[in-house]
């Protein structure tokens, strides 16, 4: 039964993965996205030579040399995070410590604090 003009509970998955399909799809897009800045600039630095711009032309050359390595590094690092709530806090799961104000099992409860190591008692 719903009630009239009340909503449906809406509930998200924060932690879920896109699927594969997805990914590679990204993937694939960024790829495609970083061959084709390298075409543009290897075009860019034979324009370049053809206009004897001289040393000039040596900064696209490097951006089409380098950018293949990092296109493929890219494509081929395979499934990515989704978390968009970014590093989660460490909340370690410790034992309590123990309070040495109050008589503990060691002394059995005889209203004295634990005597510790090298105390002089002997």
């Amino acid at each position: 039964m719903s009630h009239p003009g009340r909503r449906g509970s809406v509930h998200m998955v924060t932690q879920a993965r896109r699927s594969r399909t997805d990914d590679i799809a990204y993937r694939q897009r960024r790829y495609l996205l970083m061959m084709g800045i390298r075409s543009v600039c290897f075009g860019i630095a034979v324009v370049m030579f053809v206009n004897h711009l001289g040393w000039l032309t040596a900064i696209p050359v490097v951006g089409a040399i380098f950018i293949p390595y990092f296109a493929v590094v890219f494509a081929n690092g395979g499934r990515e995070p989704d978390n968009v709530r970014g590093f989660m806090e460490y909340h370690p799961n410790v034992p309590a410590t123990r309070d040495l104000s109050r008589p503990s099992e060691a002394n059995r409860g005889n209203g004295q604090h634990p005597v510790g190591p090298g105390s002089g008692d002997n």
